[in-house]
């Protein structure tokens, strides 16, 4: 059975107030800025936050209710943050035994269940170094055959490659990927949408303490209908009201776009497009094609993006705070910098217009 969890949580001016569904053996990320709720979520599902107001069963099994709570043993939870927290003076071996031999199986039955799950994450060779003999990478490993060799029913990741270089973190997401498609039920917090992608069935996005936007995972990081979500997920968003044949903004400009089957004309709404889809021009210069969408902006910053330069623009009305991405050469060309007077332009194809998310 899934889980299943209604949260209220007041920490002084901060107010949580949650609820969402994980249905067995998925994969739910949990996606926010910071100080949105997302570590509080994973507290009270622990058991390490005590909530106000909660009601939260898993498998059938009531966790946590209005009146008390499961203590953290016994709710069958693994907990996986993104700091191995490994015991300094036990080895790899024994740290992965710790697990089965807490949960009540013998000391030789807790080993082998350790070295069948060091092997299942590629850690074999590790087991019987101690946490300081250990890379980053590899305590992580370990962290991770120790969090599901005690079989829990539900599994809790707290930005889990948070801590690890740029070559373990593939290595570590590849090797997590494999292990839950046959795993627990599990609730991912990160800020990278990579995770999300690679992990998770669905997102939840909160926002001051609450949920303002679900879904399966890539439906919404291709369709994001708010400005964090549009972020992480490397887009270009325009709020507004739709129209017929697009999005007018609050001042009054419309924005030509395509609007998705759910839109309703006069509804709020926003218009979602890639930094790819931005043509950038500077005053005098040649304007290819007729986009009906073009604005005159400002570049307030140049940055390097894998190969090519993300260009973002200041300025009024929508053309400000969008990005577009440049060639080095065409940023040569164009004598970009800092403080360049540009004209940005978008054709309407490639602007797709959705309803606003439930807040």
């Amino acid at each position: 059975m899934s889980l299943e969890a209604t949260i209220g949580l007041v920490r002084g001016a901060f107010e949580l107030d949650v609820e969402f569904t994980v249905p067995t053996g998925t994969v739910l990320a949990l996606l926010g800025p910071n100080g949105s709720g997302k570590s509080s979520v994973l507290g009270c599902l622990a058991g390490l936050l005590e909530a106000q107001r909660a009601r939260i069963t898993l498998a059938g099994r009531t966790l946590s209710d209005s009146r008390s709570g499961l203590p953290p043993h016994a709710r069958g939870i693994g907990l996986l943050s993104q700091d191995a927290l490994l015991f300094p003076h036990l080895s790899a071996l024994d740290n992965v035994a710790f697990a089965p031999r807490s949960t009540g199986a013998s000391r030789q039955r807790s080993r082998e269940i350790a070295r069948e799950w060091l092997t299942e994450v590629d850690a074999a060779e590790f087991a019987d170094r101690k946490p300081a003999q250990l890379s980053g990478g590899q305590a992580q490993r370990v962290a991770i055959a120790r969090a599901l060799a005690a079989e829990p029913a539900l599994l809790l990741l707290d930005e889990p490659f948070a801590a690890l270089d740029v070559d373990s973190a593939p290595a570590i997401r590849g090797l997590l990927r494999r292990v839950l498609r046959t795993g627990p039920t599990t609730v991912l917090v990160t800020h990278d949408p990579l995770d999300a992608l690679a992990l998770a069935d669905h997102v939840a996005v909160l926002a001051g303490g609450r949920i303002v936007e679900r879904g399966p995972t890539r439906e919404v990081l291709a369709a994001p209908r708010t400005a964090f979500t549009a972020r992480i997920a490397g887009l270009n968003l325009v709020t507004g009201v739709a129209v017929v044949d697009g999005l007018r903004t609050g001042g009054g400009q419309v924005l030509a776009g395509i609007p998705a089957g759910d839109v309703v004309s006069g509804d709020a709404a926003v218009a979602v497009f890639p930094p790819s889809a931005v043509s950038v021009y500077v005053p005098d210069g040649e304007h290819r094609g007729s986009p009906r969408n073009t604005a005159d902006a400002v570049v307030t910053g140049l940055e390097p993006h894998g190969p090519v330069i993300r260009l973002r623009a200041g300025g009024d009305g929508w053309a400000h705070g969008l990005t577009a991405d440049l060639t080095p050469a065409a940023v040569a060309d164009l004598a970009l910098e800092p403080g360049s007077p540009i004209t940005l332009s978008v054709k309407a194809a490639a602007v797709a217009v959705h309803p606003v998310a439930d807040q």
